[in-house]
């Protein structure tokens, strides 16, 4: 059974470009996508992920926010923060907080696949320029 991702960007050409990163690689499958974390937090429970990808900074909901509802709905469910923000101490701190294992900048494919395989793996992923200890 191939992996779940849930893809949440308001930005429809990332969606696409992160759809096309997990549909070429082998054993995983997009189950769904939203364009903001209220749509997150209601597909969660139709499209039953095993990783979601979550943009930070989106409408309506941002991906702190949602991850905060997702992660007390589903405490397990691993979530990797999409951002193109530099990824510093404290958005790592802030990230961490809310639920996510893991943060990764848009800026490359590699490290996004790279991210949802530690994940997979039940490890924690932050690209920090300054990495803090696990909470």
């Amino acid at each position: 059974m191939p992996v779940r991702i849930l893809i949440v960007d308001d930005d429809e050409t990332i969606r696409g470009l992160v759809r096309r990163i997990v549909q070429e690689h082998p054993g995983w499958s997009v189950c769904g996508e939203a364009s903001n974390g209220f749509e997150a937090v209601t597909q969660i429970n139709q499209s039953t992920p095993d990783v979601v990808v979550m943009d930070l900074a989106m409408p309506r909901m941002n991906g702190i926010q949602a991850a905060h509802e997702i992660s007390r709905m589903h405490p397990d469910l691993p979530m990797l923060l999409l951002t193109v923000q530099q990824i510093e101490k404290a958005l790592v701190y802030e990230a961490r907080r809310a639920g996510f294992r893991g943060a990764v900048s848009k800026n490359t494919g590699s490290e996004v696949v790279k991210g949802i395989e530690a994940l997979l793996r039940k490890e924690t992923f932050f690209w920090a320029a300054d990495p803090v200890p696990a909470a």
